[in-house]
């Protein structure tokens, strides 16, 4: 696993999301009301529209164009019109830093 630092933990406040490009790939990173971090796929599957720019509930981001929200943690589809999944990528919070690995 190769985990790149990519945000200052601080730059990213609960509830809120942010579009990043990590070695080529755009990555939404969002953390939970919980505080928990996640990092999946910008692109939702359904609309090709950026994740980062939609609302995080719960453990889920809802796409802002048509609705579609995806599982945080599997990138699995909770509601329609997306049926693909985005990808996930691992994600750790450390030393007031966010890292995030898009590696295969």
């Amino acid at each position: 696993m190769s985990l790149t630092p990519v945000l200052d933990s601080d730059a990213l406040a609960p509830g809120q999301a942010v579009r990043l490009v990590v070695a080529d790939r755009e990555v939404c990173v969002a953390r939970t009301a919980d505080g928990a971090v996640h990092a999946i796929d910008d692109l939702c599957t359904h609309g090709e529209v950026s994740l980062a720019e939609g609302e995080v509930s719960g453990c889920t981001i809802e796409c802002w164009l048509h609705g579609s929200a995806f599982d945080l943690t599997t990138g699995e589809p909770t509601t329609p019109p997306a049926f693909e999944p985005v990808e996930v990528f691992a994600c750790e919070e450390r030393d007031g830093r966010i890292l995030v690995d898009v590696t295969p």
